[in-house]
């Protein structure tokens, strides 16, 4: 497999514009907002340890690769995970999305939630990302520990995306839909992502995220379609477990194998980082 990082550079004054409610480790608070916090969504691959299994600093979960324009849809279910403990006074962060490329291309189409220590505080929101673009919080939403997430990418005609996700728990859905003529269309995720400022961010301890119908019972997730086909993750040759390790390759997130018909797992927090 050919790892290409030609975009590492451009990725790294992203910068994510975060306005959401947040919830404080007492409960809920109206006054504590996210703090912007810069995204570097491409994964930084540090080895391929065997087949189908790589190691990254910043992603953990699963990704599927494919020929250039064949992947048009994905979709995820996930359960978000509470933070473990009272917050340290280092922030810390966690993001859970599922996207179309950014594995091996210079897009990311995205969409996804955060479980984050800011400020000593619990902060829960929604947020999505057109790479180039800069990252927006999704401000008609309140994400709560807890919640059951549904979430879908979904590529039309002339490089138009689809970014939609609902808030099963309330009932509530955003979506909202943009142009990225340049997209690849070669790779969809489902990741569990520390993000990037300056360097890789401390992991922020969210114990285990769960994904897939197994967990969530949300049907047809996590599936994709790619070349016309549609399944879970396992069906298609090309995917790939990753795993979260620090920078001298201690485990930091690790996803569990794929469920029997290849559409549910979990990622379990071990370390910090970075």
């Amino acid at each position: 497999m050919v790892l290409r990082w030609t975009s590492l550079a451009g990725l790294l004054g992203v910068l994510l514009v975060l306005t959401t409610a947040a919830v404080g480790t007492d409960g809920p608070s109206s006054t504590q907002r996210p703090t912007p916090v810069a995204r570097h969504h491409n994964p930084i691959i540090i080895r391929e340890r065997h087949g189908r299994n790589v190691a990254s600093t910043n992603w953990g979960g699963y990704a599927v690769t494919g020929a250039k324009g064949s992947v048009t849809d994905v979709k995820a279910s996930w359960i978000v995970p509470a933070i473990v403990g009272t917050c340290p006074s280092t922030d810390q962060y966690a993001s859970f999305w599922v996207g179309i490329d950014g594995y091996s291309s210079n897009t990311v189409e995205q969409v996804g939630t955060d479980s984050d220590c800011q400020n000593g505080k619990q902060v829960y929101y929604a947020w999505f990302e057109f790479y180039p673009h800069p990252s927006s919080t999704v401000n008609s939403l309140t994400i709560s520990p807890g919640d059951l997430i549904s979430a879908e990418v979904s590529a039309g005609a002339k490089g138009a995306f689809t970014v939609t996700l609902m808030d099963v728990t309330t009932g509530h859905t955003f979506s909202t839909t943009t142009k990225i003529p340049s997209a690849d269309q070669s790779s969809a995720e489902w990741i569990a992502e520390a993000p990037w400022s300056g360097g890789v961010l401390p992991l922020a301890d969210f114990g285990t995220v769960y994904w897939g119908q197994d967990h969530t019972g949300v049907s047809s997730t996590c599936d994709a379609t790619i070349g016309g086909a549609t399944g879970p993750i396992g069906s298609f040759p090309g995917n790939l477990e990753i795993t979260m390790v620090t920078s001298s390759g201690a485990w930091k997130a690790l996803p569990s194998l794929l469920s029997g018909d290849g559409s549910s797992f979990s990622i379990g927090w071990l370390s910090p980082g970075p």
